[in-house]
């Protein structure tokens, strides 16, 4: 690949696994620094180890509110200036609403709306400052269909999809690109809470995204010229509607 983000400081939440560490690694791969936030240090020491300075881990609880307002400080701190936010924490709450746990919807709305929001609003003024930077939000196939076996979860990148329009409509002025990946099943562990039945039928029938794909889709969007933006990408297994 080549090193189309040399100089550039990058950084990802929910970095630790699945996409977040695969949209890390191809940036790292096209000469960025990242900062990789997660809340599990355990799983930030690999990647740290396999590629150095170029990593810098930063474990952050991002349900926390004081904790969360660190991110922007802390990225200044080790690296001087922000680039590039993938904003990819979240969780997934599947099934019908009446089995749903309510700590676990409140748990999983505050990560995937109020905490995208909060990373977003607190970069944005650096970002505009320099007048430029690029801000990728991990939405969700979800966003654009309203799935019956998943109504949180849905209803989460839904208001996620809004959000992403309705910023990048604020911002483009001061040279800040805002866009959303929206992949179908990725094989990651947030698959952990589909029900058995169907994840075995989506491995089965080739309906599942790897990671990586997704993370090609990532730097497809950071590299497009600066008169580009990419809004909004929804990637699909070729067998998912089998």
């Amino acid at each position: 690949m080549a090193r189309e983000l040399d100089g550039k400081v990058a950084a990802v939440t929910g970095a630790a696994s699945g996409i977040g560490l695969a949209s890390a690694e191809a940036m790292l791969a096209a000469g960025a620094r990242v900062m990789m936030i997660d809340r599990d240090a355990a799983a930030l020491k690999a990647p740290s180890q396999k590629h150095g300075a170029a990593v810098t881990p930063l474990v952050i609880d991002l349900l926390d509110p004081k904790d969360c307002a660190t991110l922007l400080p802390r990225i200044l701190e080790a690296a001087g200036r922000l680039d590039i936010l993938h904003a990819n924490a979240g969780a997934y709450v599947g099934g019908d609403l009446v089995d749903a746990d309510t700590g676990s919807i409140d748990r999983m709305l505050n990560l995937n709306v109020n905490v995208v929001m909060k990373n977003v609003r607190d970069v944005l003024p650096h970002m505009i400052g320099r007048r430029t930077g690029d801000i990728i939000v991990t939405s969700s196939l979800a966003a654009h269909f309203p799935t019956p076996w998943e109504p949180v979860y849905a209803s989460s990148k839904w208001a996620i999809n809004c959000f992403v329009q309705t910023v990048r409509r604020q911002v483009f002025k001061h040279g800040v690109r805002v866009g959303s990946i929206s992949p179908g099943p990725v094989a990651t562990g947030l698959l952990a809470d589909w029900p058995p039945e169907k994840l075995k039928e989506a491995k089965e029938s080739g309906s599942l995204l790897d990671a990586s794909e997704v993370a090609n889709v990532v730097m497809f969007m950071l590299t497009r010229p600066r008169g580009m933006t990419i809004r909004d990408v929804v990637m699909l297994p070729t067998n998912f509607d089998l």
